[in-house]
């Protein structure tokens, strides 16, 4: 049965479009964002991309960066922003640090060190970092949360020397120190010359 004219060309098209949607791609250029030029402005878009996620004030101060002019007066609009939106409680590196830090300590089992190391990266100043870590980190066993670290991984017990140094390195990129790990690996029975070389190996890094 012969298709009709018509429909020979809607397959034609259809066909044809993806094609024609990739060469479109490649030479038009995506349009910028317009540039803003006042506080209200650019605050009512600072509100909205603190409603998408938390951020720490580095981070809304990089966003809102690239939305304003590369001169005094763009740098002055984004601190009396900044100002604003920390006057009104809507932006605090200190509530922040408190949430990422206990958001990744039940979620994600994350150790301490790995917290201080994400939170440094956000531009969250030290002493920040310090306090609410500190906090968050007061009461917890940090064996028992590297052992969570592992079931939540999905590790098994290491079956040789090779799974033991990929366990061992599992828990350091997690946040958890050469102490804790070696403990942890020596309820497997792994070698204590194995572990020495592991914590020494870490040590180094």
């Amino acid at each position: 049965m012969f298709l009709s004219r018509s429909r020979k060309q809607f397959f034609r098209l259809f066909i044809a479009l993806p094609i024609l949607l990739f060469f479109f791609k490649i030479t038009v250029p995506f349009k910028r964002p317009s540039k803003i030029y006042d506080e209200n402005s650019l605050y009512d878009y600072a509100v909205r991309a603190l409603g998408r996620r938390m951020r720490t004030v580095a981070e809304l101060k990089r966003l809102m960066r690239q939305r304003v002019t590369n001169d005094e007066i763009g740098h002055l609009l984004v601190e009396m922003v900044i100002l604003r939106l920390k006057e009104q409680k809507y932006l605090s590196d200190s509530s922040y640090a408190a949430t990422y830090a206990s958001l990744r300590r039940d979620n994600e089992k994350y150790g301490r060190r790995r917290v201080i190391t994400d939170l440094k990266v956000k531009g969250v100043h030290p002493d920040v970092i310090e306090k609410e870590v500190g906090e968050a980190f007061a009461n917890v066993d940090e064996l028992g949360l590297a052992r969570a670290f592992l079931k939540r991984k999905r590790i098994e017990k290491p079956k040789n020397n090779k799974d033991v140094a990929r366990i061992f390195r599992a828990l350091m990129r997690a946040g958890f120190g050469g102490a804790v790990a070696g403990k942890l690996l020596k309820t497997w029975n792994v070698e204590d010359e194995v572990l020495s070389a592991l914590e020494e190996e870490s040590a180094e890094q």
